[in-house]
């Protein structure tokens, strides 16, 4: 299919299912409030089938990352600045982290919920063998997370020596 035809399919199964609908009151650029109803069907399940292989795919900083740019990024496509020098610098940036981003995705579409039931890739960063509460084949040393932790709160440490109480 084109991506037209991917979008067609999608809005009228979308539609169909009552996925998609917003009603959000929106803060314009030029410091008005306007309220909005949108019907993006194909865009909803797209965006969920996408991060479903991001979860897969991409690094846990690289995610991380990227989730902190795109309300920016897409700040910066609503008020108009697409040409920008720092929307073409963050695009850059979005690039890349796709660049692994590919596999399969199956979705269950069920009175206005986008479900994800399945998702696989050839460059998926998830391994069952490591990721188990049985034997990991040494994977994963428990024992590491000791001084880990430790060092981790090595800052709350000095703060309670020092009678400072995060509450």
């Amino acid at each position: 299919m084109t991506p037209a035809q991917v979008m067609a399919q999608l809005n009228k199964l979308g539609g169909d299912n009552g996925i998609g609908r917003d009603d959000i009151v929106e803060n314009r650029y030029v410091g008005m409030k306007s309220r909005g109803c949108y019907e993006t069907p194909a865009g909803t399940i797209m965006l969920k089938a996408h991060r479903a292989i991001e979860s897969i795919t991409l690094d846990r900083e690289v995610a991380h990352l990227k989730d902190e740019l795109m309300p920016k990024y897409a700040s910066l496509i609503y008020n108009g600045y697409w040409w920008a020098p720092e929307r073409l610098m963050m695009q850059e940036m979005i690039n890349a982290s796709q660049a692994t981003v590919n596999g399969k995705v199956r979705l269950k579409l069920y009175k206005g919920n986008v479900i994800v039931v399945g998702r696989e890739s050839a460059d998926s960063l998830f391994d069952a063998t490591i990721a188990t509460f049985e034997d990991d084949a040494g994977a994963y040393n428990q024992q590491d997370a000791e001084g880990f932790i430790k060092l981790n709160a090595l800052r709350l440490r000095i703060a309670a020596s020092k009678g400072r109480s995060n509450r």
